[in-house]
């Protein structure tokens, strides 16, 4: 029996990967289990290693990615953490400081992990910034401009 820390209907996460130039992608099914993802993301390393993108309701997005024995993470919004115990999590696995109920929204963690794909620390922050887009119209984005944004709607399509 799948518990609700494991599985929320209301979440959408995927990992990819690059194996012969190619990304692969498959869907996360514990989007809401830090271990987990980060032991799937160990266990998928392609050429360059392997990237989550989970959206979480309609709130906020974290990214994750391993390369060898390195694993960055970042939540677009901090704030989160006093609702939600996978951003709680995420908080504390990066060291962060515990957000406060009365602290501004703003991203955190490594918020430059992917600038080596040309998506830099300031585009993240403006896109965890835009109040006009969902979580999961933020990642879509960010699969296309990683290069996997038709494995991501594939997924997405039969969520």
């Amino acid at each position: 029996m799948t518990n609700q820390a494991e599985f929320n209907s209301d979440d959408f996460g995927v990992i990819a990967w690059r194996e012969d130039g190619v990304w692969r992608a498959s869907r996360l099914v514990h989007t809401r289990d830090l271990g987990s993802i980060m032991d799937q993301l160990k266990a998928q390393q392609g050429e360059g290693g392997s990237i989550a993108l989970i959206a979480v309701d309609e709130e906020f997005f974290l990214i994750a990615r391993c390369a060898g024995p390195t694993m960055q993470m970042m939540l677009s919004d901090v704030t989160y953490a006093v609702e939600y115990e996978i951003a709680a999590d995420l908080i504390d696995a990066l060291d962060l400081p515990y957000p406060e109920d009365d602290d501004d929204p703003q991203p955190g963690g490594d918020v430059d992990l992917l600038a080596d794909f040309g998506i830099s620390a300031m585009d993240l922050e403006v896109m965890s910034d835009d109040l006009e887009m969902y979580p999961e119209e933020q990642i879509t984005l960010l699969a296309g401009r990683l290069g996997f944004g038709d494995q991501f709607e594939q997924l997405y399509d039969r969520n």
